[in-house]
Parts: structure tokens; sequence; C-alpha cells
């Protein structure tokens, strides 16, 4: 995709094939993580000659770090529309910021999720209901009416779910699942990993109760990810980390401890003040890029995908029947192990996908079922800024060779045995 002025790192790297030669990389594994845009690696180069503690520093590098992290948080907050009582808190992962948030809701909470939910939204919680993947839009609304009107009354109860399915690429109906669950007293909580580099997010907008994502999606080195939303269940409960930075007082007996409110209650011990900035700079550069410029380009290239994979007879794709999809398929070739799929395009075509279940384990394996497929797993091919046309015309070009019988090249073979 041109990315109107947007650029990654990486678009010039060539890798080796089995036959010796070299080619140009055509990353094709979107879903796992994104290449860093050079905006964001510009602002990072900047800031390492300056690198200091913050918050509790008195010295000039650490007031300018401090300032830095925190305008950070302030981009992070402008980028996903949030309330201004919101908080912003800065954490690992998407995985790290859900569990954050399952340590936070109060207890006795109900959590009512869908079996097509990535690990990290299916795992954390402690009291669930959990849904059977809805077949559209519509239907995972209804469903969730159903589920919230069987609730007994009294106790909190917390919508979480996926913005969009990291293995269809298909898009969730997020304002109307909001409204649904504020029609019943409910909060909803989003795994926005996939949609937020896709899609412009507006919480308050949107309805949305709390926003998890990473930076390692949305063109930012890995390491840091954000919980956003209300401040009242974070500012209850106890830390998720205990330590420095997490407390306001600590007395000299044991349990005389007072606290921090706010992003600090559970941000305890230095924080990750380059991530921090790194995703602040995604945010700006996203923010400030035509949306409606790289969706039309995300389109086409999906459309291209999906049309040039369906052409070949031995290819079945898994779901993706909703209106609205992100620019990821997954799929497999009859009579072909998924590793050897994966290898093969590595190997012959220079090109990255995944092969596996994705960690949606139930999800995968619901939708190899219902394709017929006889692989216990699945190939996924994503895309994003810096994904070409000739990247979609070679890994389709890839597939048809594979799904052709032809055999596997002396060498490709023998590195897919290892």
């Amino acid at each position: 995709m041109s990315g109107n002025t947007l650029s990654v790192l990486g678009s010039d790297v060539k890798v080796g094939l089995a036959d010796g030669t070299k080619i140009a990389y055509a990353n094709l594994d979107y879903a796992a993580s994104a290449p860093c845009l050079r905006e964001v690696a510009d602002v990072v180069g900047e800031l390492l000659p300056l690198y200091a503690s913050v918050h509790r520093g008195a010295g000039a590098l650490s007031r300018l770090c401090t300032e830095k992290y925190e305008l950070a948080r302030s981009s992070v907050t402008a980028f996903l529309g949030c309330r201004a009582d919101d908080e912003v808190v800065f954490t690992r992962n998407t995985t790290d910021a859900l569990n954050l948030l399952a340590h936070a809701v109060p207890p006795g909470t109900v959590v009512v999720t869908f079996e097509g939910e990535h690990h990290a939204n299916l795992l954390p919680w402690a009291d669930v209901v959990r849904l059977p993947a809805p077949s559209s839009p519509e239907a995972a609304v209804s469903a969730v009416e159903a589920a919230l009107s069987a609730r007994t009354a009294g106790r909190p109860v917390l919508l979480a779910v996926t913005g969009a399915s990291n293995v269809t690429g298909e898009v969730w109906p997020l304002a109307e699942l909001a409204a649904t669950a504020h029609r019943f007293g409910a909060r909803i909580a989003v795994d926005a990993a996939q949609l937020a580099p896709h899609r412009r997010i507006d919480v308050a907008a949107l309805g949305l109760d709390y926003v998890a994502f990473s930076g390692h999606k949305l063109y930012a080195p890995f390491g840091v990810g954000v919980l956003a939303g209300r401040a009242d269940w974070l500012d209850s409960a106890r830390p998720y980390l205990s330590g420095g930075g997490a407390t306001a007082h600590v007395g000299d007996t044991d349990g005389d401890v007072h606290w921090a409110v706010g992003a600090a209650r559970h941000e305890a011990g230095s924080p990750n003040v380059i991530g921090a900035v790194a995703l602040a700079a995604a945010c700006d550069a996203l923010a400030a890029a035509d949306l409606d410029a790289l969706r039309a380009d995300e389109d086409a290239l999906t459309t291209r995908l999906h049309e040039g994979l369906a052409a070949i007879p031995a290819v079945r794709i898994l779901g993706g029947g909703w209106p609205d999809r992100l620019g990821i398929v997954s799929f497999t070739v009859d009579g072909v192990e998924t590793r050897t799929v994966s290898t093969r395009l590595a190997e012959e075509f220079g090109i990255g996908v995944r092969d596996g279940l994705f960690c949606a384990h139930p999800f995968t394996r619901r939708l190899l079922d219902q394709a017929g497929a006889t692989a216990p797993t699945a190939v996924r091919a994503s895309i994003g800024i810096g994904t070409t046309p000739e990247h979609i015309d070679r890994l389709i070009t890839g597939i048809r060779t594979i799904a052709s019988g032809e055999p596997l090249t002396p060498r490709a073979a023998a590195r897919s045995r290892r």
C-alpha cells in the first residue's frame, strides 16, 4: 500500500532463497507484527542520546524524558478519542493490558465474550460466559442481547470482544455492541490489537469503556501496549504491580501503604519510555495520515488477495463472509501441510506468512471444520502499509505452484524438516 507519505523500515531488505539467489522480502505477516514506521524510528533515534529516568529525576534529561513520556500518553489519548476523565495506562502489549483489566474488574464481575477471541481476550477472565462465534455482525449483537438479558441483576458485567478478528479480518460492530451492553448496565472492553492499525477508533463516539492494543502491530517497536478507559475500576483495584511509582506514601510499618491513583497506580517500576514515545509517534503519524486513502488501498489489495486465492481450486479460505474486513486471509491448501506451505513461500518466493492456529485455537479449529479442510492448522497472509500488488501476486503465484504438486526444491525440503 502507498500509505500516502508513510513508509516502513525494511521495504528494501532482500532475503536468500533455496536456490542461492536473493529477492526483495514480501512481508505478509502484519497481523503478527507490523514493521516500524520510518517516522517512529526517527523519533526514537532522536531520543536515545537523551535517555534518562522519568518522574523522579531532577536532572535536565530526566525532566525532558518525563515530559516526553507524559506527552506520549496525551498522543495516545487523542489517537483513541478518549474522554477527558479516561485513564491511559502503558503496558507491555495487548495481552498484558487485558490481564491488567481482568485484575481490576470488581469482584464477582461476569465477563461475556465469544469463542472467536484471540487468547489474550479469551483466557484472562475468571468468571466468563463464552458465546459461539457469530455468523454475522447482526448475529453478534443479537447474541450479546440474549446473553445480557439472561444475566442476574446485581453483579457487574463486562462484554469483552475483539475489534477485528486476527484470523479472518472481520470487523465487529462496536458501536452497536456498546449500545447493547450499556442498555443492560454492562461495560464493554475491546481488544483493538488488529483494528487500531487499520481503522480510526473513537472511544467516546463509539461508547467504549476500555480499549487495549499493542505497539508492535501499530508500526512501533515491541514491548509497549496500552489499556485505556474508565478510571473507577482501575483506581479501585490493587495495583497490578507493587513497587516504586505506584505509591503515594509508604509508612514505617508493614501494610502502611497509600497507593497512587491514575495511571501511575498500575505502572510500577521504571517505565518503557522509549516504547511509549515510539508508540505515540506511530499514533501521531497515523492520525495525520489520510485514512480513507489507506483504507481504499487496503481494500483493493484485500480483494486482489481473496480473488486470487479463491481462483485456485485446492485453496480453502476460512470465514471472511462479513461485509467489512481487514487485509487478513487465512486458508489451507488441500493435500499440503501448512508448515510446508509457509516454508516453500519463504524458501522459494521470499514471502513471510504465518501458519498455525494464530492464538485463537477454538475459533480457527471451528473455521477449519466449516471449510472442510483436512489440515489441523491454517496459513495466514496479512497486509498493511508497505504491501504492494507485486507482493500479493507473488503469493498467489507461490500458492498456485504449491497447489499444483510441484516438488519442494532439495534445499528447501531440507530446511522444512528441521
